[in-house]
């Protein structure tokens, strides 16, 4: 049996992360998306917005944002992930459901706390996920009837991973409004 211990302001502590994998392994995120082409520069202000968020939900869990040319290669890379249990896979979706960042965090936090070890967070192809990959899927999350370029609305859910993150560990980022 392992207990789990979530640290109320990990930040503060500079090793949250150490004492977290102490205990027992948290749940890894990955913020995948499928992405034909790379950008022209790694420097762009999306691409560094990006990594920032990236940076700063690594203070509270493992990240990883895995790239695919095509929703197979995603759908592939899913077949070969290894663990107790199949990682859990919410597609961003236009039919999706849309949530609150609270909304947003209390899913996450349940997902955490019924010991789900891997979650798949996936921005699909331009012409939306097919039938097979949204079977797939535990669920479908929606920003909104917007349509979104590729690179911002992984910073957006980075950046809403995060809010996430912090919104369950008590951390003040997140004001409410």
């Amino acid at each position: 049996m392992k207990i789990w211990i979530w640290l109320a302001n990990p930040i503060e502590c500079g090793q949250c992360l150490e004492h977290i994998h102490s205990i027992g392994p948290p749940m890894k995120i990955a913020i995948a998306a499928i992405l034909p082409r790379k950008a022209k520069s790694a420097t762009t202000p999306s691409e560094a917005m990006f990594t920032d968020y990236i940076q700063r939900i690594a203070r509270y869990t493992p990240v990883e944002t895995p790239r695919f040319p095509t929703e197979a290669g995603l759908l592939q890379w899913l077949d070969q992930q290894t663990a107790r249990t199949a990682p859990q896979v919410i597609l961003l979706d236009r039919r999706g459901k849309q949530l609150s960042s609270e909304e947003f965090a209390a899913h996450i936090g349940r997902l955490r706390d019924s010991s789900i070890q891997h979650l798949v967070l996936a921005i699909g192809p331009a012409d939306g996920w097919s039938q097979a990959a949204r079977a797939r899927a535990a669920s479908l999350l929606s920003f909104g009837p917007m349509t979104l370029p590729h690179e911002l609305a992984r910073v957006v859910l980075a950046e809403q991973v995060y809010r996430a993150l912090t919104i369950l560990a008590g951390h003040p980022y997140h004001s409410g409004h």
